[in-house]
């Protein structure tokens, strides 16, 4: 049993949420479950009987992200992955069938023409379109399943939620958002009219780098009870330290999230005045194109920022140049990092393109480290 905290702060809810009951002399976050069965006489009845089903490492954090995610609501279930691949796969998997339709985005994140090509294969028709603009309505007649990526990755374009959700319900498909760049302090897509919540914990929700996760939150019971079965199926599950490790890292979330965001706020904002035009993007300039539907349906504009160098060569100086943030990839970290993104091959941005994810370091810092790297990779 766990309380609701309904009415609180994002802070009181992060730190407290999923948490057991008290009792005297236990752990106020019971320690990680390393059970691969348990004791079971008799018929097969109860919460816990085999470690690939269920553990109560993962059920306290289930129950803490569901409480992030749609807050006070009944009826809403959470489950966790191995990674957030695992999770966006569970539900494309599950809901999907040789036959059916489904509308992803063309500028995702860069392993959804992977997951298209396994899709096509089992004989679901994919259709794609761009986020901005909503461009996905254009294509959504007769689809099962609406996929949307708001921000996007690493564009950071931005679609109204509300909008294609209720378009999609009138035709009859169901709703996935991916909510990883935005988290649940940012977004909440069950309140605007999603059916699934999906999202990869291995960045800024658990925010430190240090593992992988993914989990999927829904409110319909028939739908989400198909996930589960796809998750035993295929045996997608987190290990049960890194379940604990990531509810341990949720007590910090709002305080990583204020200080992250406010500071790519800035960081974003030094690029835009800059004396070269970098096109720079994030939703919380007032001149970007995803700030108004942002601005309705965000309640935070996440630690992401992108713009673009003038070519490859100088984007590797600029990478080289900086000191206080490491070339590598992913984002979400209290530790700031950037990327070429170009490098994969699966993003279609110029090759001067930079994501930059902005960590919890001093933000004077941060900026006075970005010019001075902009400054030397242009001589």
């Amino acid at each position: 049993m766990t309380h609701s905290f309904e009415g609180a702060g994002d802070g009181t809810r992060a730190v407290r949420a999923g948490l057991p009951e008290p009792v005297k002399h236990e752990p106020t976050l019971p320690g990680p479950v390393f059970a691969a069965h348990f004791h079971l006489p008799g018929d097969p009845t109860g919460p816990y009987t085999y470690g690939r089903d269920e553990n109560p490492t993962w059920t306290h954090l289930e129950r803490a992200i569901g409480e992030l995610e749609a807050p006070g609501r009944d009826g809403v279930e959470t489950l966790v992955f191995a990674s957030g691949m695992a999770a966006i796969s569970a539900v494309l998997f599950s809901q999907l069938s040789a036959g059916d339709a489904v509308v992803l985005p063309d500028d995702g994140y860069q392993v959804l023409p992977l997951v298209r090509g396994q899709l096509e294969a089992y004989g679901i028709e994919v259709r794609t379109a761009p986020t901005g603009g909503d461009a996905q309505l254009d294509v959504l007649d007769g689809a099962k399943l609406l996929w949307i990526e708001t921000p996007s990755n690493p564009r950071l374009d931005v679609c109204d939620v509300r909008r294609l959700a209720e378009a999609a319900h009138a035709r009859g498909a169901l709703v996935a958002v991916d909510n990883t760049l935005a988290t649940p302090l940012g977004q909440r897509p069950l309140e605007l009219g999603a059916d699934f919540s999906v999202a990869s914990g291995t960045k800024q929700l658990t925010g430190h780098g240090d593992i992988l996760l993914g989990y999927v939150t829904g409110g319909d019971a028939s739908a989400m009870a198909s996930v589960r079965r796809w998750r035993k199926i295929v045996g997608a599950i987190p290990g049960p330290m890194e379940a604990w490790l990531a509810h341990r890292s949720l007590a910090t979330l709002q305080m990583r999230v204020d200080r992250q965001d406010a500071s790519a706020q800035v960081i974003a904002e030094t690029l835009r005045d800059w004396p070269e035009e970098l096109g720079v993007r994030y939703p919380g300039l007032p001149g970007d194109p995803s700030h108004k539907i942002a601005s309705q349906q965000m309640r935070r504009f996440g630690c992401v920022v992108s713009f673009t160098l003038p070519t490859r060569a100088r984007a590797d100086r600029f990478l080289d140049a900086l000191r206080l943030v490491d070339d590598a990839t992913s984002f979400g970290g209290v530790r700031s990092t950037a990327e070429r993104r170009g490098r994969w091959g699966g993003d279609a941005v110029p090759e001067g393109f930079i994501r930059l994810s902005v960590g919890a370091e001093d933000p004077e810092d941060l900026v006075a480290d970005v010019r001075r790297a902009l400054d030397e990779s242009a001589k």
